[in-house]
């Protein structure tokens, strides 16, 4: 069962235990064991309100955004970023800003709801993305590859691949791909749609694969990795913890 829907249901569970004990005084909702639960009304209910329209940790499962992110990295991804949605059914009930290029997004996969992907936006709908020779053009505009030290991936993470920056004249992010010829691609992004790329370019399934993101799956912005746990990999948890998403 999904997390949130889960808490939302202790949650009411524990908010009418409250509310009864209050009510039917002198009936088995005052006894210790209801009165006990229903104590924990007030932090459920922070916890949900906090997850579902503030803040929400995600752990990463896969090196689809290596250096970006690696497995085992825990992120903190802004929920209000992008509109106030409701929790379970993700429906839009408050507008904010809309993603722009380069941002780091989770959202909910387009062929599965009930998976989250992280990914990073390319292009904005209406744009016209081109992908020729691994380089990525953006309504004609080139975005700028060159070559970038390593300070951050494992060498096991790294294997034959190179980590390159690149440039979209707004924000200045790492990538990182191999020396494979790519296949090369020219799209046009749909209305309320986002074209998105993981930034482990040959080992990503994106829109590529599966096209671009629609507006009402997004979940928000990823910011921050507050914790890192993977016994598999050579990174300490001090390599990670702490480094911002940009």
């Amino acid at each position: 069962m999904d997390f949130t829907l889960l808490l939302l249901i202790i949650t009411l569970i524990s908010g009418l235990l409250l509310l009864f004990s209050k009510i039917f005084t002198g009936t088995i909702f005052s006894n210790q064991l209801y009165l006990f639960f229903s104590s924990f009304f007030p932090i459920l209910l922070f916890v949900l309100v906090f997850r579902s329209f503030l803040i929400e940790p995600y752990r990463i499962p896969s090196g689809s955004m290596i250096p970006t992110v690696v497995v085992g990295d825990f992120i903190l991804v802004k929920k209000y970023e992008y509109g106030i949605r409701l929790p379970v059914s993700n429906y839009e009930i408050i507008a904010n800003k809309k993603p722009v290029h380069g941002d780091v997004i989770v959202f909910q996969y387009p062929q599965d709801k009930r998976i989250n992907y992280i990914k990073r936006v390319i292009a904005l709908p209406g744009d016209h993305v081109e992908y020729l020779n691994k380089v990525i053009y953006v309504n004609g505009e080139k975005y700028i590859q060159n070559n970038a030290p390593n300070s951050l991936v494992s060498a096991q993470d790294l294997g034959n691949n190179v980590i390159m920056s690149e440039n979209n004249r707004k924000i200045k992010y790492n990538i990182m791909k191999n020396n494979k010829i790519g296949q090369d691609f020219s799209y046009v992004v749909p209305k309320k749609t986002y074209f998105v790329l993981g930034d482990n370019r040959d080992n990503s399934n994106d829109s590529r694969y599966w096209g671009p993101v629609p507006e009402e799956n997004l979940i928000g912005k990823a910011f921050f990795i507050w914790m890192y746990w993977n016994t598999e990999s050579s990174y300490s948890i001090f390599d990670r913890v702490g480094l911002s998403i940009e």
